[in-house]
């Protein structure tokens, strides 16, 4: 990718922001006791010899794009089945998140700043998904549809950052 591509400019762009700064600043005080309690568990781990933040977002992400597909292709017949993957995704969607802060506790500089504004777009997305879950409950079946279209846009959009940190960056690696 060209280095003067728009995606390369928007990730010095995110990189280099004080409002990036910033809003790392906020997350690790809102988040810090939590972060460092997981970074104690298994969500935080070297067995793999990388990071299990990137194998579980598939998980979450591949049940949120189900759930679209089924949304937009389904029929009506395929309404329950979307609400169980929609169900799966954020279920799963908790698990992703905290092994993702406790490897983003670990980052500075620019990949810290990429990494907070990551961690807001996939938070959106989830509380996207969350609405889209319970207007599916509540039977609208067109908002939920909506919701949870926006939502699989802004976690795509968000994943861009999160994957150019593990794949770019190498900040998935655990070197023992």
């Amino acid at each position: 990718m060209a280095s003067n591509s728009l995606p390369q400019r928007a990730l010095r762009a995110v990189g280099n922001s004080r409002w990036s700064e910033r809003l790392a600043r906020a997350q690790e005080l809102a988040y810090g006791p939590l972060i460092e309690r997981v970074r104690r568990t298994p969500l935080h781990t070297d067995v793999l010899g990388h990071s299990i933040h990137p194998s579980l977002t598939d998980i979450t992400t591949g049940c949120w794009l189900a759930t679209t597909l089924l949304d937009l292709a389904g029929g009506t017949q395929s309404r329950r089945g979307a609400t169980l993957l929609a169900t799966a995704g954020l279920l799963a969607s908790i698990p992703t998140a905290l092994a993702g802060a406790a490897d983003w506790s670990e980052l500075s500089g620019e990949q810290r700043r990429i990494g907070a504004v990551h961690a807001i777009g996939m938070d959106t997305a989830t509380f996207l998904f969350a609405a889209s879950l319970v207007a599916r409950l509540q039977g609208n079946h067109r908002r939920a549809t909506t919701l949870a279209a926006t939502a699989n846009a802004t976690a795509a959009t968000s994943g861009y950052l999160g994957a150019h940190l593990a794949l770019h960056q190498s900040t998935a690696r655990r070197d023992s």
